[in-house]
């Protein structure tokens, strides 16, 4: 399990992102378009940088849902590969069965 200051750090990083993209991504067709002025351009830049870090996606980490665990993620089902056999050998996540042949 993960610290729980760290899941909601990640919490607050999501919801960074969803509030800022549409910001974010106005922002960036101007400051690269060629056919707007260089000033515009730059004010568009420095409007950018003004936007916090941590609403960047890159700094979103993808956590399992049930215990945090932030390395061996599956993203198709956001559990990690331990909390994934765990359930699907109990039978917990539907479609799912251990496979033997």
């Amino acid at each position: 399990m993960s610290k729980r200051s760290i899941v909601e750090r990640n919490k607050k990083r999501v919801r960074l992102f969803k509030k800022y993209k549409n910001k974010h991504d106005k922002l960036l067709k101007i400051a690269n378009n060629k056919n707007i002025s260089p000033e515009e351009q730059f004010k568009a830049r420095l409007k950018l940088s003004k936007i916090p870090r941590n609403a960047s996606k890159v700094r979103i980490r993808n956590r399992c849902i049930v215990t945090g665990r932030g390395r061996g993620v599956l993203r198709k089902f956001n559990l990690s590969r331990i909390a994934f056999r765990e359930l699907s050998s109990m039978g917990q996540i539907p479609g799912i069965t251990k496979s033997s042949w």
